[in-house]
């Protein structure tokens, strides 16, 4: 008992607290696989986003490939006041958000439908099938998908062939600069639509089924569960991908503009990037295309700041 009662009264002793190099030491020996792979995509990051920003610099200067970046003039704010000032300032920033709105409503709205419609099905068999058709084009190349767009709205294509069953004259759609927005959007759907659904399939998989039973014993029958039990369980991810849409709306992909435009379109199917394309690679304006580039990214940033600020207030919900 005294032997028990010695052991009870002495102190217990403490281990010196390991310093944060310490810690750092022990925890990297541990997980060096993880810090390896984090480095591959870091480096990524750093080599091919981060690094060329001091290209940037070139939108404020006059460049000339042969004196180099630092030693061609600084000439200030004048490539953006020369496009400011030019005609083809408001003519791309309507094309661009009139492509941009379009897809935000059409684009992000068809594949939450889809997911939607695909979550309802009973019948695997059914349902896989029609996973596989929506998802196949998505990874048909660009350059083919475009071919087959152009081809199907030819004057011997698949729509004149439809308009000609009712008596309507071949129109050359792609010819057509009104149409021009419909058809990247439309094509785009029809290309993404599949494989921009699968996010919308993998959080309705994560909302709890009790939820639905619970909702069935109330009465609910399944669009009321649908309304009221699917939709608000996807909600987050819903507000998550708009936002990031929102963060590109003044961005497109000019590959996709190059192959489907024309001459003949090119007042509606110009935009931001394409003239970029245009006049920076095959023009040699590096400055002035640099110039319309960093204004397109800055007004990219001012909108995802804002649109986050704006749906962190209103539903809790933001990227940050």
């Amino acid at each position: 008992m005294r032997k028990l009662a010695a052991r009870q009264a002495t102190p217990a002793v403490r281990l010196p607290k390991k310093s944060f190099r310490q810690r750092v030491v022990i925890d990297f020996r541990k997980n060096w696989v993880i810090y390896a792979i984090a480095l591959l995509c870091l480096s990524y990051y750093f080599v091919f986003r981060y690094a060329p920003m001091g290209g940037l610099a070139i939108a404020f200067k006059n460049y000339r490939p042969a004196r180099g970046l630092w030693g061609s003039n600084w000439v200030g704010f004048k490539w953006f006041e020369q496009f400011f000032s030019s005609y083809y300032f408001p003519r791309l920033l309507r094309n661009t958000l009139t492509i941009n709105l379009l897809s935000l409503l059409i684009g992000s709205t068809l594949p939450i439908l889809l997911a939607l419609q695909l979550n309802e099905i009973r019948s695997s068999a059914y349902k896989r099938t029609v996973q596989t058709v929506t998802y196949m084009p998505h990874f048909v190349s660009l350059v083919v998908a475009c071919g087959i767009v152009l081809d199907m709205l030819s004057y011997g294509g698949l729509f004149n062939q439809i308009l000609g069953l009712f008596g309507v004259s071949p129109i050359l759609f792609s010819n057509v600069p009104e149409y021009f927005p419909w058809i990247y959007v439309f094509s785009d759907v029809w290309q993404n639509l599949g494989y921009n659904s699968i996010v919308y399939l993998a959080a309705l998989s994560a909302i709890n089924v009790e939820l639905f039973d619970a909702a069935a014993i109330d009465g609910c029958n399944r669009f009321q569960r649908v309304l009221h039990v699917t939709i608000p369980g996807i909600m987050p991810t819903i507000i998550l991908l708009l936002l990031m849409k929102v963060g590109s709306m003044m961005s497109i992909g000019y590959e996709k503009i190059i192959l489907l435009y024309n001459d003949a379109v090119l007042e509606r199917a110009d935009v931001f990037s394409s003239f970029v394309y245009r006049y920076g690679m095959l023009g040699g304006n590096y400055s002035y295309s640099a110039a319309v580039d960093l204004f397109n990214n800055v007004v990219n940033i001012l909108l995802l700041v804002v649109f986050n600020a704006v749906s962190r207030k209103v539903s809790d919900i933001s990227l940050w």
